[in-house]
């Protein structure tokens, strides 16, 4: 066929419908349209097939003043892909490529709450996917979709249009396992040309379409089982957050690495409940380190601190490097209690230095300070080696401080600055290749020198890539963080292990969207990982997830990115959420360990609405900043509710956090 012209969309999907008729029946296959006008196309598609019907989100990025000439595209998961032909012949800056990405991220973000409506979205992993569009032109935002669709791990990918230039739709022939393109016209002028009525499809008219489309309502509960009532009847009482020592070492077994998460960066209940329970894992079961979500550098100074490493006096001086926002994170009054607690500890200890435990940050954000520190060490044991450094992480130069880290990978990832990439591998190669040379001149105190030193190399190496793609990469930066976190604790466990001829046993202190399985939540939908799953994959039998759980209280937290803290209210939960079921169960505080918990742990398999907060807190667009879907004993092995919760107290209280939050006086739209 070719040069048809359609009389609409629907009469688009119809004929394409006849051309995928092979997979009418086939249970593995889904119909993904491509909103808008992908949607309208792919309702008819999803009919004629008897296969669901869902959206892979992605946006066309116009040239500005030139909106249907697109250089390029942004997809689910934050993949960006480019036309590079017509960036480099229109001589497109940067900060133009910039601006476009983060003004189509938002509406992709707006797209999502509006057309999903609170479905989850679907699993994709071993399945058919037909991706459907209204007709493409260069085919960027076909190529964004399947790029990001990949991350999902389908069997096949399908790419269906009604309209397309012959050259594109061989381009797709090569990323995809099958092509169907209804017409191809020659010569193309525009998708439009191609229909008679060819109007802009509404919002309402997405949401229309997916919710005559949307699969049967989960089975409901058998009549008389009253769900909370499972709950409470199978919940572990805790005291101030924490179990008994008989449930928490039961729930923990012989496991060697131990996840505690939080629901929020400012809850005190969490943070002191957390720190308690590692005191108990410490002291009775050999736990050895401390691994946060925390900058490398920053974290170790504590470590030194709490090993009687240091010139640092006392635990508050130790914390002293948490300058980056947000401070209250790790500069608080229960962070400082436990930092006190684990050198007082250290200091009784018999063993030696091996037996004493340690404090270590697993984050990336600390690019030129990790850069400081890899100059700083080769100055001491090889001056030669240093000069060589300092060479290689010259070309970080023109932006030299924390501050500008986002500002180089901008530059970076338009091709308008150095990657750098080839230099700090070079380096972390280098101290790689010199580490039992550097750490036989002092025993054990020389390997943890040279040890930190590594992983400050390997840090500087990993922030520079997700600098980088924050803007410009093919790879989400929440996965390359995440990644690095279970690198640094993979490390961190062979290093310690070593010294101890023993197998370390960690507890990791993160938040719960970084701790709880990823794939159990709205977060592998759009292609991301976890520390989580990562750790739960590599060491299946051997690692315990816990997390946390609030109704309401008051949380520490910020307004915007850098903005000062402040003590906020926390909205009750949302109905139907699992805060909201938890609080229905009627008890202040409550652990449901899921090894021991099979009622609650079935009920608690369905989907839910769950709340994470993380260091800014918007109660004004409660629904859409701060809740998604999860399974929640997929996502952990037992989860801590605490029904009201108090904001953590910062170690520098603001005007802002001691004055507190006004008390909410009228409804906020959700």
């Amino acid at each position: 066929m070719s040069n048809r012209l359609f009389s609409d969309r629907a009469d688009a999907g119809r004929v394409l419908a006849k051309l995928l008729e092979r997979y009418r029946g086939d249970p593995d296959v889904i119909v993904l349209g491509l909103p808008r006008g992908g949607v309208p196309v792919a309702y008819e598609v999803a009919t004629a097939l008897d296969a669901p019907l869902d959206i892979f989100l992605v946006r066309k990025l116009g040239v500005p003043g030139q909106e249907e000439v697109a250089m390029g595209a942004i997809a689910d998961g934050g993949v960006v892909v480019l036309n590079e032909d017509v960036v480099r012949g229109l001589g497109l800056l940067p900060g133009t490529l910039r601006s476009a990405v983060e003004r189509e991220a938002r509406e992709l973000l707006r797209q999502e709450q509006t057309y999903r409506e609170g479905r989850l979205a679907p699993e994709l992993e071993g399945r058919t996917v037909i991706l459907v569009d209204d007709g493409l032109a260069t085919g960027a935002s076909m190529r964004a979709a399947i790029q990001a669709l990949r991350r999902h791990r389908p069997a096949r990918i399908v790419a269906a249009v009604p309209a397309a230039p012959e050259s594109t739709c061989r381009e797709l022939a090569d990323m995809v396992d099958d092509v169907v393109c209804a017409t191809t016209p020659s010569p193309f002028f525009a998708v439009g040309e191609s229909y008679w009525d060819f109007r802009q499809v509404t919002d309402e008219e997405v949401r229309e379409l997916l919710r005559r489309a949307a699969s049967r309502p989960a089975e409901p509960a058998e009549e008389g089982v009253n769900e909370v009532a499972l709950i409470s009847a199978e919940a572990f009482p805790v005291e101030d957050g924490i179990p008994s020592d008989e449930a928490l070492f039961d729930l923990v077994g012989d496991a060697h690495f131990v996840l505690i998460g939080e629901a929020s960066h400012g809850t005190h209940d969490f943070y002191q409940a957390r720190a308690r329970m590692t005191q108990r894992l410490i002291e009775e079961k050999g736990f050895c380190a401390v691994a946060a979500e925390a900058d490398w550098p920053d974290a170790y100074r504590v470590n030194r601190y709490v090993r009687d490493h240091s010139d640092d006096v006392t635990a508050e001086e130790s914390l002293r490097d948490f300058e980056r926002f947000p401070t209250w994170m790790w500069r608080n009054t229960a962070v400082l209690d436990f930092v006190g607690w684990l050198r007082e500890h250290n200091d009784r200890v018999s063993g030696g230095e091996h037996a004493k435990a340690g404090f270590y940050g697993l984050d990336l954000y600390s690019l030129y300070r990790s850069i400081e520190e890899v100059i700083n060490y080769l100055d001491r044991v090889d001056p030669e080696a240093a000069k060589r450094a300092r060479e290689r992480y010259a070309c970080f130069d023109h932006y030299n401080t924390d501050g500008d880290a986002q500002a180089w990978g901008f530059e970076a990832a338009f091709g308008a600055g150095e990657t750098c990439e080839q230099q700090v591998v070079d380096q972390l190669v280098e101290l790689q290749r010199h580490a039992v040379d550097y750490a036989r001149r002092d025993g054990l105190l020389a390997e943890d020198d040279q040890f930190y030193a590594e992983q400050n190399a390997r840090t500087v190496k990993n922030a520079a890539e997700y600098y980088r793609t924050m803007f410009g990469g093919q790879v989400s930066s929440w996965n390359l963080r995440d990644r690095h976190m279970v690198e640094t604790l993979e490390a961190l466990a062979v290093h310690l292990s070593h010294q101890r001829s023993s197998p370390a046993k960690i507890v990791v202190w993160e938040h719960n969207s970084h701790l709880g399985d990823a794939r159990s939540t709205e977060a592998a939908l759009r292609g991301e990982f976890n520390v989580g799953q990562l750790v739960r994959q590599a060491h299946p039998e051997n690692c315990c997830l816990l997390g946390f759980t609030t109704y309401t209280g008051t949380v520490t937290a910020a307004d915007d990115w850098g903005g000062p803290a402040m003590r906020k209210a926390v909205r009750p939960a949302l109905v139907d959420s699992v805060e909201d079921m938890f609080h229905q169960v009627g008890e202040k505080e409550f652990l449901l360990p899921f090894n021991r918990t099979p009622l609650a742990a079935d009920t608690l398999r369905k989907a839910r609405l769950e709340r994470a907060i993380g260091v800014i807190y918007r109660p004004q667009t409660e629904r859409q900043s701060h809740y998604f879907h999860a399974r929640v004993s997929d996502q952990f092995d037992g989860v801590i509710h605490i029904d009201e919760t108090r904001a953590v107290e910062p170690l520098e209280r603001t005007a802002e956090w001691q004055e507190g939050e006004v008390p909410e006086t009228y409804p906020f739209a959700v």
